[in-house]
């Protein structure tokens, strides 16, 4: 079984789908609705919108889309979580998220991480970034 988080936006989708790209590497594939088989039946606003887009990093996906404006909610009750073995990766990329987002807990050695911290990011991404105590 595999779990991957699915993230809905509105209408930011393709802009924070490709920060990320930038900020953790990995393939990105993005279908608008305008290019999809669904582009006749959706209206002019909504077609260069994100019918569905995934990005392939390591053992991970994170996917998402644009909610059509009708469905969309603010995203709360859950955080996307990062974990990581290297201390300077953990911190370049809490860096990243945290740039015009807001810091919820900054970047700290934890009695259970080298490093952990919290942060919505910019596009209203919850992240809780987690580097591994060395062994």
């Amino acid at each position: 079984m595999k779990m991957n988080a699915y993230l809905m936006f509105d209408g930011r989708c393709e802009a924070a789908f490709r920060f990320y790209a930038q900020v953790f590497g990995g393939k990105l594939e993005l279908l608008t609705y305008g290019r999809s088989p669904m582009a006749e039946r959706t209206p002019p606003e909504q077609r260069d919108k994100v019918m569905h887009v995934s990005l392939n990093m390591g053992e991970g996906v994170l996917m998402g889309s644009d909610a059509p404006p009708q469905f969309y909610q603010p995203m709360q009750g859950f955080h996307v979580t990062l974990v990581l073995a290297d201390p300077a990766e953990a911190e370049r990329i809490f860096d990243a998220l945290s740039d015009g987002g807001e810091v919820r807990m900054a970047l700290q050695e934890t009695f259970w991480a080298a490093k952990f911290g919290m942060v919505v990011d910019r596009f209203g991404t919850p992240w809780m970034v987690s580097c591994e105590r060395a062994t």
